[in-house]
């Protein structure tokens, strides 16, 4: 999945991603170079917190939101169904499994990670935690997974531990990750990111990794 055309001075965004994929090692060796100015600009359409909408147009809310499962969101949402469609756009919204705090009736139950992996931009999955079928008493999984490459991350931190992306410096290591909070209701609403690889990350690029991560 790619994301829309849109120019980038005579080049469009597409080719420019199709070139970007085709010498993704580049990214390893040069962390310092500003690929988020080339991403999608979403700023203008985030001056206010956003809701976290369910693929059914609903918002997501921890008292129905099961643990140990996930939704993939599209962030932010605009009133153009090819934008929406956008692989920058694509968000996994996450709550933990048990074991690592998922039961919390509190924000800390939620990870949102952008869905774009940080080797070479396909798109990585959480896979729910469960009991290994070749010995129940083991559990297994309970991270995200691009089918790829193989590349694995930690659901906690969003940082890569197995695979391509593992072995990339950072911040190219780290998923960008979305701040959320909890109404009174239970609804979840997204706050206003920072785009930037020591605020909430780069998409397609990374993220440094802070204390609160």
């Amino acid at each position: 999945m790619t994301a829309s055309t849109m120019g980038v001075g005579k080049v469009s965004r597409r080719d420019f991603l199709k070139l970007m994929a085709a010498a993704g090692t580049i990214m390893t060796f040069t962390p310092f170079v500003d690929w988020g100015k080339f991403l999608p600009n979403i700023r203008s359409s985030e001056a206010q917190k956003a809701k976290v909408e369910m693929p059914d147009g609903s918002q997501a809310n921890i008292n129905s939101f099961p643990v140990n499962h996930s939704e993939s969101i599209i962030y932010p949402k605009t009133d153009d169904p090819v934008l929406n469609k956008e692989a920058f756009r694509t968000w996994q919204l996450i709550r933990l499994p048990k074991e690592l705090g998922g039961d919390r009736n509190d924000v800390s139950a939620f990870r949102m990670y952008s869905m774009v992996c940080l080797h070479l931009w396909c798109l990585w999955k959480y896979f729910p935690r469960r009991p290994d079928p070749e010995d129940p008493s083991k559990m297994i999984d309970g991270n995200g997974q691009c089918p790829c490459h193989g590349s694995m991350y930690d659901v906690l931190t969003g940082k890569a531990y197995q695979g391509p992306a593992a072995l990339q410096g950072p911040p190219s290591n780290v998923l960008p990750r979305l701040d959320l909070e909890i109404d009174s209701g239970g609804y979840l609403w997204i706050l206003t990111p920072q785009w930037k690889a020591d605020g909430n990350g780069i998409v397609g690029y990374g993220r440094f990794l802070t204390e609160r991560s």
